[in-house]
């Protein structure tokens, strides 16, 4: 029996339905971790939520996502080096497994939109066939008759 495996969007969905409210506290009291976009997430909570083992999760975090989604500043820096920003990052100053929340919600409403797409397009392609196949059945029964 094949074990579902947990789509991108799911991943990130459940990560933010999890953390987004950890994410704000740090407007209240910045002591909670070293910075204010990089959430710190348990993968195995994750994972457990979605019914897969822990290292599936942090590895697609961090094999796959992190690298599918991440930018280059090409602009200086102080120390005149460029800056790449990743979806995941394994370590922010002491903050271990975090994820770059404002990064991921942006990546989050794109993955929604690209769904809502394939399901539409899908609904659309299933009525069309619908109607053929009815359309097809009336024509033949009027060729019985």
């Amino acid at each position: 029996m094949a074990i579902k495996v947990p789509t991108d969007l799911e991943i990130l969905q459940t990560i933010y339905d999890k953390y987004y409210e950890e994410f704000c506290k740090y407007d209240e009291e910045e002591s909670i971790r070293n910075a204010k976009i990089y959430v710190p997430i348990d993968c195995q909570m994750i994972a457990k939520e979605l019914g897969v083992n822990g290292d599936i999760i942090f590895g697609r975090l961090y094999y796959h996502l992190a690298n599918k989604f991440k930018y280059t500043n090409h602009g200086k820096t102080t120390n005149g080096k460029e800056v790449t920003v990743r979806l995941f990052e394994f370590d922010v100053d002491g903050d271990h497994k975090c994820i770059n929340f404002p990064f991921m919600a942006s990546v989050l409403a794109d993955l929604r939109v690209e769904d809502s797409r394939f399901r539409w397009t899908l609904y659309a392609s299933i009525t069309a066939l619908v109607i053929s196949c009815i359309s097809l059945a009336i024509t033949g029964y009027e060729l019985v008759i």
